[in-house]
């Protein structure tokens, strides 16, 4: 007999995955939490600091904690910690460094300031369009 509990949230093992399949699974994340304007740009072209970078917004500086502390939750119970965090308790520009994927998430003010799409603007954005609920 099973004995595990009915209730239990499965998570998907990213240990051996792609660095795309990390991003995107990333991107599926926050956007059940409801992140703004995300976008996903293959920047393995122009920087040697990552693969992906994954660029949204939160509302407020309490969203934006909150999409950062779910997904370095999430992403922790799918075997891909963060080696990195900065900027939570200012909580208006959070950088999460998952090794071969960025992640930044921004409030509006800060994500127009620095304009990080117009920076790496020669990086491949990836249509993400069937990742998304909405």
């Amino acid at each position: 007999m099973d004995n595990m509990n009915n209730n239990e949230v499965k998570y998907p093992d990213l240990s051996k995955a792609s660095s795309r399949e990390i991003a995107e699974e990333m991107v599926r994340i926050l956007d059940m939490r409801k992140a703004r304007d995300i976008k996903l740009l293959k920047v393995d072209e122009q920087t040697i600091i990552a693969e992906y970078f994954v660029i949204c917004s939160g509302t407020s500086s309490t969203h934006i904690k909150s999409l950062a502390g779910e997904l370095e939750f999430k992403m922790s119970m799918s075997a891909q910690p963060p080696v990195g965090m900065d900027g939570y308790t200012e909580g208006k520009w959070i950088v999460l460094d998952f090794g071969s994927v960025m992640v930044h998430v921004f409030g509006n003010e800060s994500r127009e300031f620095y304009k990080l799409e117009k920076f790496w603007e020669d990086a491949e954005e990836i249509d993400i369009s069937t990742l998304l609920t909405e």
